[in-house]
C-alpha cells in the first residue's frame, strides 16, 4: 500500500494527488509549498513517492528512478487506491507529471496538471518527451518557467500539443519556478501564481 501525506479536507469534492520529481521526495520545500497551498483552497492534496524514492528514503543512498513500466504501475495502483478515477485530478513535478500524463487518459481522470514538464533534456530540444501530448483527451493544465531548461516557451512553441492542454508561464522561472534577483520577482511570489493557477484549473473542471 502506498504512504501518502494529505493536505486539506478530507471529504472535498475534488483530489489532487502529486507525485514528486526525479531528484527529490514528495516532502520537498517546493512539493510541500505547492501542496499546502492549494489545500488551502479547499482541495484534498494528496502526495506519494515512487518505490525508488522509497528505497532511498528506507536505505539512506541514492539510486536511479525505476524503469518506467514500473513508474506507470505506480501511478495506477496509487489512482485505485484512492478509489479510482472519479475526482481525481492528477500531476506532479517533472517526473511525477510526466508519467501521470502517460497514465492520465487511460485512468480518466478528471484533469493533469503538471509541474515544470520536462519537455526534453536539458541542452537537448529535438529529443522531446511530447508524443502522447499530441493526443491528449484530458483536460491538462502545464505551469512551466520561462527559463527552465527542460522546455522554454521557443522550444515548447515548436511542439503539437493537444487543445485539451493548457500552458501557462511562470515568469523567469526555472525549472522549479525560482527566479533571478534581477528578475525583481522572489520564489514566493512565483510558487503563489502557480497555486492560483492550479487552483482556478481545478474550480473549472
Amino acid at each position: 500500500m502506498p504512504n501518502f501525506l494529505t493536505d486539506g479536507p478530507a471529504k472535498a469534492k475534488i483530489t489532487l494527488v502529486l507525485a514528486h520529481g526525479a531528484g527529490v521526495a514528495m516532502d520537498s520545500p517546493f512539493m510541500t509549498a505547492i501542496a499546502q497551498g492549494v489545500a488551502v483552497n479547499g482541495v484534498k492534496v494528496v502526495r506519494f513517492e515512487f518505490p525508488y524514492m522509497e528505497r532511498r528514503r528506507a536505505n539512506g543512498k541514492g539510486g536511479a528512478p525505476d524503469q518506467e513500466r514500473i513508474l506507470l504501475q505506480a501511478w495506477r495502483d496509487t489512482i485505485a487506491e484512492l478509489g479510482g478515477s472519479t475526482g481525481l485530478v492528477i500531476g506532479g513535478k517533472s517526473l511525477g507529471g510526466r508519467i501521470a500524463s502517460i497514465v492520465a487518459d487511460e485512468a480518466e481522470v478528471r484533469g493533469l496538471v503538471c509541474l515544470g514538464y520536462p519537455f526534453h533534456p536539458p541542452g537537448k530540444p529535438t529529443g522531446n518527451r511530447t508524443k502522447h501530448l499530441e493526443f491528449l483527451h484530458t483536460p491538462a493544465l502545464i505551469l512551466q518557467g520561462t527559463r527552465d531548461p527542460f522546455g522554454s516557451p521557443g522550444d515548447v512553441k515548436r511542439y503539437r500539443l493537444s487543445p485539451k492542454i493548457r500552458v501557462e508561464w511562470i515568469e523567469d522561472g526555472d525549472h522549479s519556478f525560482r527566479p533571478r534577483a534581477s528578475s525583481g520577482r522572489n520564489e514566493a511570489d512565483n510558487l503563489s501564481l502557480a497555486i492560483t493557477l492550479v487552483k482556478d484549473f481545478i474550480a473549472l473542471l
